[in-house]
C-alpha cells in the first residue's frame, strides 16, 4: 500500500509540472486502454428468520485485469466498456454447530473466476493542468465460474453452485493523470449485486434453508493506462 501511495504522489507532482502533457488527448472520439487492479469480494446475507448463528465471510484480496474502450459523447461525458477477468477466493463459514458436525460442512471455500463486463457512464470534471477527476456509474454483468470445496454430498447438497450469471450496479471515483507519454487513471469502485445468487431449484438443506437472499458486494481498486 505504501508503494501505491508513493506512486500516486509522483503522479500528482508530475501533474503540477509547468508543462501540459497530452494536450490533444481528450479530442479523440474513441480511445483504448487496459487496467490491472485488486479486488475484495463480500456478501450480504438476508435471512428469512432471525438466526443466532449468522454466516461469516472470510474475505481475501484477488486481482483484476481487463481492457477498456471509451467513447466520447461530449467534452465531459464518456461511455466506457471494460470487460475483464476478476479472480478471487473467499471462505463462507457456517457458525451453527448442531447441524454441521464435520469441518467440511461448516466451511465452503469459494473460488471465483468472473468474466466481468461493465458498461459505465463517465463524467469528467474540467481538466486542471495535468489531472482531471471523474465519476463513473453504470450496470454490469458477470459469468461466475465458481467452485465450492466441502463435503456437501454427504448431506444431500451434491454439486451445489451459485447462480452462474449475475447483474450489478457500480459506482466509482478516480483521477486521470496526464503523463508525458500516456494517461494513468487510478480509481476505487463499489460493486453491488442486483440478483439473488441462490438458485431457485436448490433442494431443501440446512445451509440455504434460512437464506432469503445472498448478494455479492465488492470493492475494486483499478489502475488504468490509456
Amino acid at each position: 500500500m505504501n508503494k501505491i501511495l508513493f506512486f500516486l504522489l509522483i503522479c500528482s507532482h508530475i501533474s503540477y509540472s509547468q508543462f501540459k502533457n497530452l494536450q490533444n488527448f481528450d479530442e479523440r472520439d474513441l480511445r483504448f486502454g487496459y487496467y490491472i487492479g485488486i479486488n475484495q469480494y463480500d456478501n450480504k446475507v438476508i435471512y428469512k428468520n432471525n438466526t443466532p448463528y449468522p454466516i461469516s465471510i472470510d474475505r481475501a484480496e484477488g486481482f483484476n485485469v481487463g481492457l477498456i474502450g471509451e467513447l466520447k459523447l461530449n467534452k465531459n461525458l464518456f461511455l466506457s466498456l471494460e470487460p475483464g477477468l476478476h479472480a478471487n477466493k473467499k471462505n463462507i463459514i457456517f457458525n451453527e454447530r448442531e447441524e454441521f458436525t464435520n469441518y467440511g460442512d461448516t466451511l465452503w471455500v469459494v473460488k471465483s473466476n468472473n468474466i466481468h463486463i461493465p458498461l459505465l457512464l463517465k463524467y469528467s470534471a474540467k481538466r486542471l493542468d495535468n489531472f482531471r477527476p471523474y465519476l463513473k456509474a453504470g450496470l454490469s454483468t458477470s459469468i461466475n465460474l465458481n467452485e465450492i470445496e466441502g463435503t456437501l454430498s454427504n448431506n444431500g447438497l451434491e454439486n451445489f453452485k451459485f447462480e452462474k450469471f449475475n447483474f450489478y450496479y457500480e459506482l466509482a471515483f478516480g483521477v486521470d493523470f496526464y503523463l508525458r507519454y500516456f494517461k494513468f487513471s487510478p480509481s476505487i469502485r463499489g460493486v453491488f449485486s442486483l440478483k439473488n445468487e441462490i438458485p431457485n431449484n436448490t433442494p431443501d438443506n440446512p445451509w440455504t434453508r434460512n437464506i432469503d437472499k445472498f448478494l455479492t458486494r465488492a470493492i475494486f481498486i483499478n489502475f488504468s493506462f490509456y
